[in-house]
């Protein structure tokens, strides 16, 4: 496989009203992107993933976009856009943007057009049905809960939306719709963005007659006319966001001739801590084993013929250090360990804000200080469904996408510097404690380690092209595996719990030399600590 240039870079996504307020508002925006830049820059990652800039009603946090090419006043101006582009680029940061497909905001001139009559020439732009008020063209359910169709009694008709009743799906049948989204991709491109995050871009073939949403029939039809009309004109840096993804359509998606997507995002081992056929909010214990088998199957599966992206965390999911890690007595071990499990793997890293950090989940005391939209409908069902408020708090505690999208820790000060007015949503109580400033100057803190993982990814060929083999596949609570090029092996070796455990590849590993450690003292009785990690190479 030809090597691609971005395949040694290291991703960071930024949720944009969380990260950096430069004006007081409580919001974060573009200003304030730009006065990080040195610090992503000091860390070393090499592209900013922003969640949605565009404007947007914000009904669902700007996956809601009303005007594909323009800034949403709260983040700052289609000038302040230019300027990020142009200061990253100082830096050989390269922007990525997130873009949503698959629907527009109710708000966009397209559905305003669209609501006004069925020859109105914009109509042909959604998804309708005829029928009649009451009578649902059929029983599917929209993500965010309720009806999937929304009537509209001027029309007589019912359109549909996967999401909120604000977000009206795009009829990708329609070919005047594709050339309008390719369009406004060109014109970005103009403007120097260095590649797209797509949003659920595997739900863009719905067939809803049949029921279908994610993987329908046209897919890879629509992907490789949207991937030649637009990204195969420049360089780029592409990933789609598909949770129906299965290893063999990912190498359809990621498949190095360029023809979709520079990568893909799968979601299978992000699942697995929940009950099987039920909601991400009916909690299970994570089925350890089955994570290390999952990690190893895309790992082989897209070997040579794909490209994986590697996360534990994003705006959608709750921090890992909390989740999978100790956030209590052993919260700088274990996100060190969940960084280096991942970062040995092959594909390209994304770090979310404040996961350099080991930012923690947060447990705000009630329903009232929770602001997104999916959290509350869940409060809302789930209460008047019976179940205990406890209950539901106690998935909220662990499940929310607010945990997420509470704001940059950037130092002690009030509201951890982030804003000098009142926070769109509460800091975590603990920025005193975890914090930017904190860590940049702490040789051994979490954000030094991460600085020093992205090194070792640019400066050893073998994080990119090493072949990945699972050890000690049954183990409860190692989690090793090595990578392998014709010259060279690495093993990363680590205990996933905080429970010591013996490993008989320690002995034999010590031997060569060590990348990175998140101990400080030598391994030398071949137990591992609670979650010690260490990366080995055999040159």
């Amino acid at each position: 496989m030809a090597r691609k240039w971005w395949q040694d870079k290291v991703v960071y996504q930024i949720y944009p009203r969380s990260f950096q307020d430069s004006n007081g508002d409580g919001i974060g925006d573009l200003p304030g992107i730009i006065s990080r830049l040195d610090y992503l820059a000091d860390l070393g990652v090499d592209a900013l993933w922003l969640s949605p800039v565009c404007q947007s009603p914000q009904d669902d946090n700007g996956y809601d976009i009303s005007d594909y090419q323009n800034i949403d006043p709260m983040f700052g101006t289609l000038d302040d856009m230019e300027q990020l582009i142009a200061e990253a680029k100082k830096r050989n940061i390269k922007i990525i943007m997130d873009l949503v497909l698959n629907h527009s905001s109710d708000e966009h001139r397209w559905f305003q057009e669209a609501k006004k009559s069925k020859d109105n020439p914009y109509h042909d732009y959604y998804v309708w049905r005829d029928g009649e008020e009451g009578v649902l063209p059929n029983d599917m359910k929209a993500s965010f809960g309720g009806s999937a169709w929304e009537w509209v009694p001027e029309l007589g008709q019912y359109y549909f939306h996967q999401f909120s009743v604000k977000q009206p799906d795009l009829n990708w049948e329609n070919p005047k719709v594709r050339r309008e989204i390719y369009d406004m991709i060109l014109w970005w491109m103009d403007k120097g963005v260095g590649g797209f995050r797509l949003d659920v871009i595997d739900q863009i073939a719905k067939e809803p007659d049949k029921k279908i949403t994610t993987n329908g029939p046209k897919l890879h039809e629509f992907l490789r006319e949207l991937s030649k009309e637009t990204f195969q004109k420049a360089d780029l840096i592409t990933v789609g966001e598909t949770w129906g993804a299965d290893p063999e359509r990912a190498k359809r998606y990621s498949n190095p001739d360029g023809s979709e997507f520079s990568m893909v995002f799968q979601f299978e081992h992000v699942m697995l801590d929940q009950e099987e056929g039920k909601e991400k909010w009916d909690l299970s214990p994570l089925p350890f084993v089955e994570l290390k088998k999952n990690f190893a199957k895309w790992q082989k599966e897209l070997h040579g013929s794909g490209w994986n992206s590697l996360f534990w965390n994003n705006h959608d999911l709750p921090r890992i250090v909390s989740r999978w890690g100790n956030d209590k007595e052993y919260r700088v071990e274990s996100a060190k360990m969940l960084a280096t499990i991942l970062h040995g793997m092959q594909g390209t890293p994304y770090i979310y804000q404040g996961e350099e950090l080991g930012m923690t989940n947060v447990r705000f005391p009630d329903i009232t200080h929770y602001r997104d939209i999916e959290t509350l409908h869940m409060y809302e069902e789930r209460l008047e469904a019976g179940y205990k408020k406890e209950d539901i708090m106690k998935s909220i505690y662990a499940k929310s996408r607010d945990n997420a999208r509470t704001p940059m820790q950037w130092n002690d000060s009030t509201n951890a510097g982030f804003t000098t007015g009142t926070p769109w949503i509460e800091v975590n109580p603990n920025y005193t404690e975890i914090n930017a400033e904190n860590e940049t100057k702490d040789p051994d803190s979490i954000y030094n380690y991460y600085k020093k993982l992205i090194k070792l990814r640019k400066a050893n060929e073998i994080f990119t092209e090493g072949e990945f083999h699972l050890l000690l596949e049954e183990d409860s609570q190692i989690f090793a595996y090595t990578r392998t090029t014709e010259t060279e092996t690495m093993c990363v070796i680590a205990n996933f719990t905080a429970t010591p455990a013996p490993c008989r590849l320690i002995e034999k590993w010590n031997k060569t030399e060590k990348l990175i450690h998140n101990y400080n003292t030598e391994n030398t009785d071949g137990i591992l600590r609670p979650y010690e990690a260490i990366i080995y190479i055999d040159r």
